[in-house]
């Protein structure tokens, strides 16, 4: 089934305790719902089982499942995601945690070149059911502990990627990439994980029970007529709270989830943009040869040369995330940058 968090009664009691939990709850019980309902699920990473992960995302699993289908592993990214292509290949569906996004380019041989390919090699007779999961995302933890990375997965051909910005869609997503028969990468940005669903700015209401979102669907999280911001995880929160400034100024700013970036909606965005004439997208990964000049050239080949007033994108400089607070959050974006920026469209 899916779900929309526009239709759900907040007023049940599901729905009203689900807004006093932490993110990271609805990603364990996404992955518990697909597991009862699949016993080829297993789950293997770094403290997934006791521990229930260092965010808590798979709390409860050993628990209820055992020891052998929620496995704890030592440290050795290329072994345990390598194992998971293998039990891929045999028939299961393995989710991988590799516990921040950084600790990738240990196993990336595994992820990119065996995951990302096999299908493709063996003429799409071979599925490749894998999830790998992963904490991203920048939160006070210097420069190699707190990048995004989803642009350089985007960039290798065979992997989906997946980016949630609410508890809504957390749940959702994973459902559809447990379910998904390519191989995955599931980024799920750290300062959201620890968050209560009641601070969210949407997606806030989250069914009981089992639904999938579809990959590669955006939403329209605000409607808006004078400016499109595209953007995706943690900064779809600071875009509408962009767009709340900026509706205090006169300026009615859309603004659109992405979501995936693969498979990226650019449909969405460029219908959108069509209408209100500007398009700012805000990536919280690197800028250069990235998510946002992508985005910003596929709309251009919908729409036209001439089919935008203003185009602009705000994403993290060419540095490695400082480790100071304040000069990180001189590179990242904000609530703050996003509402110059779109301002900067309407001169």
């Amino acid at each position: 089934m899916s779900a929309d968090p526009a239709q759900s009664d907040p007023s049940t009691p599901a729905l009203a305790a689900s807004r006093n939990r932490v993110t990271s709850a609805f990603v364990a019980e996404a992955i518990a719902l697909e597991m009862e309902r699949d016993d080829r699920i297993v789950v293997l990473g770094e403290d997934v089982g006791r521990m229930g992960g260092v965010f808590g995302s798979t709390r409860e699993l050993q628990r209820r499942f055992g020891a052998e289908r929620v496995r704890d592993t030592p440290i050795a990214e290329m072994a345990f995601t390598g194992m998971g292509v293998g039990l891929a290949l045999a028939g299961y569906r393995p989710l991988i945690e590799i516990m921040f996004v950084d600790f990738v380019g240990v196993c990336l041989e595994q992820v990119y070149n065996a995951a990302g390919k096999n299908r493709y090699m063996s003429g799409g007779n071979v599925a490749m059911p894998l999830v790998f999961k992963t904490a991203g995302g920048v939160f006070g933890a210097a420069a190699q502990h707190s990048q995004c990375l989803w642009g350089l997965f985007a960039h290798l051909p065979g992997l989906k990627v997946v980016v949630p910005s609410c508890p809504h869609d957390y749940k959702g997503l994973m459902a559809a990439s447990l379910a998904c028969d390519d191989p995955v990468v599931f980024v799920e940005h750290k300062a959201l994980l620890v968050r209560r669903a009641d601070a969210f700015r949407h997606g806030t209401q989250v069914p009981e029970e089992r639904y999938e979102i579809e990959l590669g669907r955006a939403a329209t999280v605000r409607d808006g007529d004078d400016v499109t911001i595209a953007t995706l995880g943690l900064t779809v929160g600071d875009a509408l709270a962009a767009a709340d400034t900026l509706a205090g100024e006169g300026v009615s700013a859309e603004v659109i989830d992405l979501r995936t970036v693969v498979p990226l909606d650019a449909d969405h965005v460029a219908a959108s943009a069509a209408r209100t004439g500007r398009l700012l997208v805000v990536d919280e990964d690197y800028r250069s040869f990235g998510l946002s000049g992508e985005l910003i050239t596929r709309v251009i080949e919908r729409t036209g040369v001439g089919g935008l007033r203003a185009v602009g994108r705000l994403a993290v400089p060419d540095v490695p995330i400082p480790a100071a607070l304040t000069l990180e959050r001189a590179v990242i974006p904000s609530a703050e940058t996003i509402a110059t920026a779109a301002r900067g469209l309407l001169a």
